[in-house]
């Protein structure tokens, strides 16, 4: 794995270890500005002003509020980001994945700006609006459970043996939306295999962080969810070479309001299957409950595959609204299709189970 930064190329190791000695030492001016000195290691993306496009330029109190961020230095690929500016973000080098559709993408600012975190608010918006507070670094993930070799990782070296790939990936949300993302991660499965899970580890389940100082839909007398946020899949789904771990997504690092720093992307599934901001990774026996399926089991099943013919209770999922194809009235709709296109790879894994009962 490499990052890009003023330097060129540089290994992820290079950046990791040590990293005390390698942070970005600044000196404040008399004006108030910051210049750099010697011995620095500073990867970021630096872009022409041509190329900066008006919503992506920081407002002045976000930037004051998140350099210090910035100047404590990187964990991995891991960078805190205020969200939808291209300043904070790390541009990550990675090799062309397999299973990459064609599709035209969504831009960027759509992703950015249009999803679903409960974390930080139940509107559309609200991740964008709020996600600038999470400190993404350090970061680390606990795996254990039924596993041969349970650690905690610091991201740093959860990443070190990975080789990023870009998938290029449809995304159907439940609601009936959709978009084309080109992610960036690795196959869940290899991290899978360094853990060595027991024979009797038959599914795989994951929790989101809880920190409502930073999260501001995890505060309050009533809550939409319950917190941890969790979410589950069976050993041979999260094996599958679909399924991956995201760090980044348009050749950047996560912005947080799309699951820095590190995510769940499971293709053929509804979005919120794709845990965020993962934590925690645990090898277990039984089926687990997940967060949407205690909720309202009656709407969310823990299989949760993208079926066009199996509606949600409140609504039709024969079809689909592309995220950049017009809103409203004027919204286009296309057909969705069974496992959200991925069919040919996934539809061997739920041979002969019934799908409107293992919805």
């Amino acid at each position: 794995m490499v990052l890009l930064g003023r330097e060129g190329s540089r290994p992820l190791s290079s950046l990791a270890a040590p990293l005390e000695n390698r942070r970005n030492h600044a000196e404040r001016t008399e004006r108030g500005k910051v210049r750099q000195t010697q011995n620095e290691v500073c990867p970021v993306l630096i872009r022409q002003a041509d190329d900066i496009r008006p919503y992506e330029i920081t407002p002045k109190s976000l930037y004051l509020g998140r350099r210090e961020l910035m100047t404590g230095g990187i964990a991995a690929a891991a960078l805190a980001m205020a969200p939808g500016d291209p300043a904070w973000a790390t541009a990550l080098e990675a090799r062309k994945g397999p299973f990459s559709t064609d599709e035209p993408q969504t831009r960027r600012a759509d992703v950015l700006s249009y999803n679903n975190f409960y974390e930080f608010g139940s509107g559309k918006d609200d991740p964008a609006a709020n996600a600038a507070s999470l400190t993404t670094a350090p970061w680390s993930v606990e795996i254990g459970g039924l596993v041969a070799k349970p650690a905690t990782y610091a991201l740093e070296d959860l990443l070190k043996p990975a080789t990023l790939e870009e998938r290029i990936y449809r995304l159907r949300c439940v609601e009936g939306w959709s978009m084309v993302i080109p992610w960036i991660g690795f196959p869940l499965a290899d991290l899978i295999s360094r853990v060595e899970p027991l024979g009797s580890a038959k599914y795989v389940t994951f929790e989101t962080l809880v920190r409502p100082d930073e999260m501001p839909g995890q505060r309050g007398l009533f809550q939409p969810l319950d917190w941890p946020y969790r979410e589950g899949l069976r050993l041979d789904e999260a094996k599958h070479p679909l399924t991956i771990l995201a760090v980044g997504m348009y050749g950047e690092t996560l912005p947080n309001q799309n699951g820095a720093p590190l995510r769940l992307v499971v293709p053929w599934k509804y979005g919120f299957k794709s845990i965020k901001s993962i934590v925690r990774i645990a090898f277990v026996e039984a089926q687990p409950k997940t967060t949407w399926e205690e909720m309202a089991s009656h709407e969310y099943g823990f299989y949760s595959n993208v079926n066009p013919e199996v509606d949600h209770p409140r609504w039709s999922q024969a079809t689909e609204r592309r995220i950049g194809e017009g809103s409203g009235l004027l919204a286009k709709r296309r057909p969705t299709l069974m496992f959200n296109g991925y069919g040919d790879e996934v539809a061997g894994l739920y041979a002969g189970m019934d799908l409107r009962a293992n919805y």
